[in-house]
């Protein structure tokens, strides 16, 4: 295969950012790191933390393993905007999955900071989709990693089914750490998140209180919404949520919450 270069006429920054939670449109930046690409050659890595100036949802520390506590004499994003502004002005940007969530999310932290970024059409790279486009994840994809060979009549049902059944195979003999029952492999795509009180993290246990932990009243107790937003529980009890959401917003609606089961004895 013959190498090729990046080819570049002017800056690209290829970012990615730390943050808060999942919400682009609520949470904030907890760590940016920018590689600054230049035609040249050349290359600048800056890495900041930020004082978020909110709490770090649990989920998320336990992904990236920063505190509140480490960052409590960091500087503000709005402290720090200028500075930032100048160094990505007028660069192209990159990054891995980035329009779908870090990019939004700059862009509006940069607005909460009195600041329209980019300034300028600039072109945006996302190597996700790149990553999708040239290693698409289909069922084609994986009988030729897990099996090393196309599928025979590929897109008739029996041939697929069958397919499928000597992947499930290949991929348990081919991790050690994949459960091989039924029982285990359930559990392995279904995993269960101790705080979330239903199978899309839509409720979770916060300080004892079943909390919502989407949207704009996010981190609000359902005790709370109950008594100050209970037109909003009733839109949720009624729109495209998990039956479990639905129940809950029910019962919070007649005066009834879950309460956290009593740890085993002995604890």
């Amino acid at each position: 295969m013959t190498a090729r270069a990046l080819e570049i006429t002017r800056p690209l920054v290829v970012f990615d950012l730390e943050t808060t939670g999942l919400d682009p449109q609520r949470d904030r930046i907890i760590e940016i790191s920018c590689v600054k690409l230049l035609p040249d050659g050349r290359r600048e890595v800056r890495t900041r933390r930020l004082n978020p100036q909110m709490p770090i949802a649990p989920e998320a520390i336990k992904i990236h393993g920063i505190t509140d506590a480490e960052l409590k004499d960091e500087p503000t994003f709005a402290q720090l905007a200028k500075g930032l502004f100048e160094f990505l002005d007028g660069c192209d940007l990159a990054g891995f999955n980035i329009e779908r969530f870090d990019l939004p999310l700059l862009v509006r932290e940069f607005r909460d900071a009195g600041r329209t970024f980019p300034s300028q059409p600039v072109a945006v790279i996302d190597a996700w989709r790149i990553f999708l486009s040239k290693e698409p994840r289909d069922l084609g994809a994986a009988a030729r990693f897990y099996l090393g060979h196309e599928i025979e009549h590929a897109h008739s049902a029996e041939a697929d089914a069958v397919a499928t059944a000597d992947i499930l195979a290949a991929q348990v003999a081919r991790y050690a750490d994949v459960p091989n029952t039924v029982g285990g492999l359930h559990d392995f795509c279904h995993p269960v998140h101790p705080d979330w009180l239903d199978p899309d993290g839509k409720i979770v246990w916060r300080a004892g209180e079943a909390t919502i932990a989407f949207g704009k009243h996010r981190d609000k107790s359902l005790r709370r919404m109950a008594q100050e937003e209970p037109d909003y529980l009733k839109w949720i009890a009624g729109a495209d949520f998990s039956e479990e959401v639905r129940r809950l917003c029910r019962e919070a609606l007649k005066g009834q919450f879950p309460a956290p089961a009593a740890p085993p004895a002995g604890d």
